[in-house]
């Protein structure tokens, strides 16, 4: 029975010799290992073996990098207003036997520093300056905290302002001011909006003005030249229609004046011409009264004795001369006129126009034989030409 007791004691001693001989250190952590209470060595990550009763491990350190938050502080700004501040330190351990011999709790010494520097930064900034300049606040904690921690192993990465909280009467004040701000600015964006606007629409306005003119401009130079043109091509065909109106009558005169040469009319026909001629002549509003003088035949015979000469039967009759060749030729000044009657947009017209024109080229015939009914005596029926006079036939003076 002692011998088992023995046995047992003898494996529970070698159980604890061993547990306290090997130890196993995870990756990124690192062991202090002290021997007799003296520094030894550091170890990470692999199985370490130890001294039983000998060596110990003084401390296992996190060797990854680490984020510390630390509640509000209160900080005196510049101006004298209390504000609370939460900071964010994110910090690595890079010497693991620093860390452990050189300060007793690193975290606590991390977090007094840093609310030490924090104050110290912030003093010297008013209000408005530490809401607006976070970056140089960050920045200015860094760098002190990374110098002051160097000789406890740390490596300070960054630093961040998680939050500043002005007192609630200063908040209140800021709300109002950053409502009338607010307000200045959507006013003046108002009064912009109003400014632009008015402007655009005086622009268009303008434009539009602009436009109608130059539209009225151009319509009343369109609506000139087109009454000029109208006149002009009224005035034109006015010009041709007198020509051809006066064509017409010069072919009607010359016409009736061959008629009446050829026909030798006689002083009774004239006299009874001139009868059916005197009420067309009284037609006129201004004209009354008309009288016949009573010696109108008589007349009628002193002219044609004058200008006639008695025949084999006692008639005096007006005895043209001799046709010598120079009758008057009327002059062609059809090319010269030409131009008048172009109608380049109406080809009917054109057509008319151009029949009319070959109408008057047309060359009159004037040298028709006498009709011997109407001719008294041999020698009148020989008479001929191409204009012959007319001649008169009166009765031998009583």
């Amino acid at each position: 029975m002692a011998a088992l007791i023995v046995l047992g004691v003898i494996v529970l001693l070698v159980v604890v010799l061993v547990a306290k001989s090997v130890s196993i250190v995870p990756q990124a952590e690192a062991a202090v290992i002290e021997r007799l209470g003296r520094y030894v060595r550091t170890v990470s990550g692999q199985l370490t073996f130890l001294v039983p009763f000998v060596d110990r491990i003084r401390a296992k350190v996190d060797l990854r990098e680490r984020v510390v938050s630390f509640p509000p502080q209160p900080v005196i700004t510049k101006d004298n207003l209390t504000v609370s501040i939460d900071t964010v330190v994110y910090f690595q351990v890079t010497n693991p036997q620093s860390a452990v011999y050189e300060i007793n709790n690193y975290i606590v010494g991390v977090e007094q520093l840093t609310t030490t520097t924090l104050r110290n930064v912030v003093g010297g900034m008013t209000l408005e300056e530490t809401l607006t300049s976070r970056d140089s606040i960050n920045g200015q904690l860094r760098v002190v905290l990374d110098e002051a921690t160097g000789r406890w192993g740390l490596r300070v990465a960054r630093v961040e302002l998680k939050s500043i909280d002005p007192p609630p009467s200063i908040q209140e004040s800021m709300e109002k001011q950053m409502k009338a701000d607010r307000e200045k600015r959507a006013t003046i964006l108002t009064a912009e909006g109003h400014r632009e606007s008015a402007i655009k629409t005086a622009e268009g306005d303008k434009q539009s003005r602009i436009l109608a003119a130059e539209g009225g401009k151009q319509a009343a130079i369109l609506t000139a030249e087109g009454e000029r043109q109208s006149r002009i091509l009224r005035a034109e065909g006015d010009r041709a229609a007198k020509y051809l109106q006066a064509q017409g009558q010069a072919k009607a005169i010359e016409k009736v004046f061959a008629a009446i040469k050829n026909g030798k009319p006689t002083p009774e026909l004239l006299a009874y011409q001139y009868m059916q001629t005197l009420p067309q002549m009284a037609q006129g509003d201004a004209n009354k009264v008309w009288m016949i003088p009573s010696d109108f035949g008589d007349a009628l015979k002193g002219f044609a004795k004058t200008l006639g000469a008695p025949g084999e039967d006692g008639v005096f009759r007006f005895e043209p001369s001799a046709n010598t060749g120079n009758d008057s030729v009327s002059v062609d000044d059809s090319e010269e006129i030409a131009e008048w009657f172009e109608t380049k947009t109406d080809p009917a017209v054109a057509e008319a126009v151009a029949a009319a024109e070959a109408v008057a080229r047309t060359p009159v015939d004037t040298s028709l034989a006498p009709d011997p009914s109407l001719t008294k005596g041999s020698d009148l029926g020989q008479l001929g030409g191409p204009s012959p006079a007319p001649a008169f036939e009166t009765e031998p003076e009583r």
